[in-house]
């Protein structure tokens, strides 16, 4: 994968508007329109945003805005959208509808900085759900199209703080991606380079201040941090906001708890792994297994009860782009365990297959570090 289409594919987020040009980003009442809509979305309150987005749509046929929040929704509602056949087909509508829409306002001004972020929204979508297909010649032809849009948005952030996040995630991880992919640093001399530290202060602020890509923002550092920067306390701050103000969403639960756990803070994450246990999106069963373990593990010193559901946990199939971390965490249990009980051998074995699926800098070093 390239670093293009790495950076690319995870830009998820979207700025929204609803009238002219130029006008919308400092109209207060859109913004609450919008933002509105979208906490129902995250939220999974489909039945509220479903009205929202018609009303907008409406109100507003010409724009990107509703193409763009509805995409939004079904991305959300069928969550992973990629694997449902129906949604998918729908998806793509609305992703089409909305960047054609998006290429009639840079048809007028090729500076708009709308039509910037709706066209870098649009192919992003894209460029990730060819990603999840394994569609990789269709991806890495959305994140191209997507990368002038990208550096467009580099000088924009003085028209708003929502800017911070795309210019910051491209800063991180232009980066970051070749120093866990040596085999593309020769193709690096083609892109601007980029600033890990300045990427993760833009994004913050993109965290902070951000009017419509805050909650985007906020999951992804908390991502970053716990992935790259083996921090899961300062991820806690931004991935437990999210959780708290979104707690239909499994997405937003998962890293909530996950970071809070990493973090050594278990009586806290006790109730967010309880509230996991309640949804019924695919992608929770075996995230669900996996924290019960590390709970059992790390808060309740059980390894009978830690080991019986780390292995519950591997029997369910992971998710490639949301939960295969959790087997390397499920791998990575079973051979701590089995290092207590001095199986050196099975712990060996265990933390080369933790290794193998895992990708987080922590779970990497410990298995490394593991001379039994």
């Amino acid at each position: 994968m390239s670093i293009l289409k790495n950076t690319l594919l995870i830009l998820s987020g979207l700025v929204l508007s609803l009238t002219a040009p130029a006008q919308v980003l400092t109209d207060p009442a859109v913004q609450q329109t919008v933002l509105k809509t979208l906490d129902n979305i995250y939220n999974l309150d489909f039945a509220e945003s479903d009205v929202q987005i018609r009303q907008i749509q409406s109100r507003f046929p010409q724009h990107p805005i509703g193409p763009i929040l509805r995409a939004t929704e079904l991305e959300l509602q069928y969550l992973p959208v990629h694997e449902n056949k129906a949604a998918s087909v729908q998806f793509i509508q609305a992703v089409e509808q909305g960047l054609a829409l998006a290429k009639k306002m840079l048809d007028k001004d090729e500076n708009d900085p709308e039509g910037v972020f709706f066209a870098l929204t649009a192919h992003s979508y894209l460029a990730s759900f060819y990603n999840n297909k394994n569609e990789s010649l269709k991806a890495v032809g959305e994140s191209k199209k997507a990368y002038n849009y990208l550096r467009d948005g580099f000088v924009l952030m003085n028209k708003t703080p929502d800017f911070y996040f795309t210019t910051g995630l491209y800063n991180y991880y232009i980066e970051r991606y070749p120093m866990d992919h040596s085999i593309v640093k020769p193709f690096l001399v083609f892109f601007e380079r980029g600033d890990m530290a300045k990427g993760l202060k833009q994004m913050d602020v993109a965290a902070q201040k951000a009017i419509f890509l805050r909650p985007v923002a906020n999951y992804y550092l908390a991502h970053i941090l716990v992935k790259h920067e083996m921090s899961p306390s300062r991820a806690v701050v931004y991935a437990k906001s999210l959780a708290d103000k979104y707690p239909n969403n499994p997405l937003f639960g998962m890293l909530g708890a996950e970071s809070l756990l990493l973090a050594g803070r278990y009586n806290e994450a006790r109730p967010y792994v309880q509230r996991l246990k309640h949804m019924s999106n695919k992608l929770v069963p075996m995230a669900v297994h996996t924290f019960s373990g590390m709970l059992a593990e790390y808060a309740d010193k059980n390894d009978v009860a830690a080991a019986e559901s780390y292995e519950t946990a591997l029997r369910l199939p992971f998710n490639e782009p949301y939960t295969k971390e959790y087997h390397a965490f499920a791998y990575a249990g079973l051979a701590r365990i089995a290092a207590r009980a001095n199986d050196t051998n099975r712990a060996r074995i265990f933390y080369k297959k933790a290794l193998a699926a895992g990708q987080y800098k922590a779970l990497i070093r410990e298995a490394k570090a593991y001379k039994g």
